[in-house]
């Protein structure tokens, strides 16, 4: 914009140029001047400044002439002369140049106006580009930031979905959806990458609609493979560092949708507050929780929350107590007979965790051992509203030997130990009573582990590793049939 306005203000400096000089120097290069000289009547010259006639038709003769005492003519005075009957060409041709200059000044005095007009518009046009430039990279900016904000969450939400990748590459019996499915997936893999390059290259709207596509389609399938045989645990997710080095954290795996509170409780012994966060990001960031005070302090760190209520070992005893967080009041207490309690039969780290209670695909279980099978693991299927027990397997693995265990699909796991180099190793299935010796590596980052549980909604194992509260993803094998696609 600056450069068209200096061109304007070129043009009328040049414009006020011109009219001054015609106006001032033209009737001096005709021989015309402003100044007429007079003689006084004593004979001393007068020097006064004169006009042109009023009367365009008046000419211009020689009068008479002044001289000195000497009789030198000193000026002559011109005077018009009333009766003429040719006019003098050179004064027609003076009027006619000064006409056109009157015309052309007045032009040049609209026209300056005209322009001081023009250039008013065009300095508040120009503030109004500006303004608008400024708000166009405004929203520029902001679109680029929502961009890469979108493009980020497509990218989260494919983190979340890559690791179901290697679980549906082992369902041999269908390979064909499976390498689909695959497909699809690097497919989009490349094309975030490429987006990530070239922002805009694709319709955010299509990669969007194929990314929730196929999120459905993903977990329609996972919901036909709920269960499955443990065959790989990932590396440990630290979500928090807290506590002692002993305690247990868990969510609600019956919660509804959008429930995503979660459990903590610090300790194995002689306390009984729980914190209630109202999401796993309030966990990870904040220090705002809920605090209950159970009716009793609770033993070890077998506790679980499920539907709503928590499950634990009252304290130096065989109970189990259901205590409901909404009512705040204890709704089932039940007595599990022959039970080791009050460190009889713990694992192997200690910690009065006799009585480990679990959950998953199938419900509520208890894990302990009684003297009845020498100190060896027993397992009991609890009902979740009268804690009766439903069913129970005896196993031939101690108790004592165990670093920790969890059940995922009616199968018990074990761990060999609680520090160090960790892994699962002894595996039991209530749907058949068998057992059989397995080889998984679990990564043991902080040195020991005081609880390991698994949740069944988020397919994941939580941990408390030495004052860590860390997550596991599970990898399940199961075998797909036609009948079930």
């Amino acid at each position: 914009m600056t450069v068209p306005l200096l061109k304007i203000g070129v043009v009328l400096s040049t414009m006020a140029m011109i009219t001054n000089w015609m106006s001032q120097t033209l009737p001096s290069l005709v021989g015309l001047n402003t100044t007429k000289l007079t003689a006084a009547q004593s004979g001393y010259l007068d020097r006064s400044t004169g006009v042109l006639p009023a009367n365009p038709e008046e000419s211009w003769q020689v009068y008479s002439s002044a001289q000195d005492s000497e009789g030198r003519c000193v000026c002559t005075v011109v005077a018009p002369q009333q009766t003429m009957c040719s006019r003098d060409a050179r004064t027609k041709q003076l009027r006619q140049l000064l006409e056109k200059v009157q015309n052309m000044t007045q032009s040049i005095q609209v026209l300056d106006q005209r322009t001081q007009r023009d250039l008013q518009y065009v300095v508040k046009m120009e503030d109004q580009l500006r303004g608008l430039e400024n708000k166009f990279r405004q929203v520029e900016e902001s679109h680029k930031q929502n961009l890469a904000k979108q493009y980020k969450t497509i990218k989260a939400k494919m983190a979340e979905l890559r690791p179901l990748i290697p679980v549906l590459e082992e369902y041999k019996a269908d390979a064909r959806l499976v390498l689909q499915f695959k497909q699809e997936v690097q497919n989009l893999t490349a094309s975030l990458a490429l987006l990530q390059q070239e922002m805009g290259a694709y319709d955010y709207d299509e990669l969007h609609s194929r990314v929730s596509s196929l999120e459905e389609r993903l977990r329609a399938c996972m919901q036909k493979l709920a269960c499955g045989k443990l065959t790989g645990i990932s590396e440990p997710i630290t979500i928090k560092t807290s506590g002692s080095r002993f305690g247990s954290w868990m969510t609600d795996p019956v919660a509804p949708e959008g429930d995503t509170r979660v459990w903590y409780m610090d300790g194995y012994h002689n306390n009984r507050f729980v914190r209630e966060y109202r999401s796993l990001v309030d966990f990870m960031t904040s220090d705002n929780f809920t605090s209950h005070r159970l009716p009793h302090p609770w033993s070890g760190t077998g506790q679980v929350v499920y539907n709503g209520s928590i499950y634990f070992n009252k304290f130096q005893s065989q109970v189990i107590i259901k205590f409901d967080f909404k009512t705040s009041t204890i709704s089932r207490t039940q007595r599990l007979d022959n039970a080791g309690f009050n460190n009889a039969y713990h694992y192997a780290w200690g910690g009065h965790s006799d009585i480990d209670l679990m959950v998953d695909e199938g419900g509520l279980w208890a894990v302990y051992a009684t003297n009845q099978n020498a100190g060896n693991i027993v397992i009991s299927k609890l009902n979740p509203v009268t804690l009766h027990v439903v069913k129970t397997w005896t196993t031939n693995h101690p108790k004592r030997s165990a670093g920790e265990s969890f059940m995922i699909c009616g199968t018990l796991y074990v761990t060999n130990g609680y520090s160090g180099g960790t892994k699962v190793y002894y595996a039991y299935h209530t749907n058949s009573s068998t057992y059989e010796y397995i080889d998984i590596p679990l990564q043991n980052k902080y040195s020991h582990i005081s609880m390991l549980d698994y949740n069944p909604r988020d397919r994941a194992l939580y941990a408390w590793n030495n004052g860590h509260q860390v997550l596991y993803n599970v990898t399940l094998f199961h075998l797909v049939r036609s009948e079930e696609l």
